[in-house]
């Protein structure tokens, strides 16, 4: 699975368009296709202090980009740029009509990352003990 991802790195690239695309849009596309109403928000699991969607979103982001890239360095550029583009992403809701910025998203965007890179430590512990 991991050489899929790194041989493929276009599937990084596009489910990263996807996701920019989807927080940018003013108001829910998703909402838009399923109840026909963009301003309502279809909600995977109930939030929990942290918004859902985004831990969903950010976690499938963070195991496709870790999945693509194997090294050390490039393991450390990509997790500052999720970090960055969680905050990004989520600052641009100050001037998107429709949509609002919100700690809980922030927080949901920041712990899908943080999940991420703590099961990469987990693995990368078992393999160091494995050998």
């Amino acid at each position: 699975m991991k050489n899929f991802f790194s041989k493929y790195k276009f599937i990084f690239f596009i489910f990263n368009f996807v996701l920019i695309f989807f927080y940018l849009f003013p108001g829910s596309i998703l909402g838009w296709i399923i109840y026909n109403d963009p301003s309502s928000q279809p909600q995977i699991t109930r939030n929990f202090i942290v918004s859902s969607n985004h831990v969903y979103a950010f976690l499938t982001l963070s195991i496709i980009g870790f999945l693509t890239y194997k090294n050390k360095t490039n393991k450390i550029k990509l997790f500052i740029y999720l970090i960055v583009l969680s905050v990004v992403l989520e600052i641009f809701h100050f001037f998107i009509p429709k949509r609002s910025f919100e700690f809980s998203d922030l927080f949901g965007n920041l712990l899908g990352v943080l999940i991420m890179v703590i099961i990469n430590q987990l693995i990368k512990k078992y393999e160091y003990y494995k050998n």
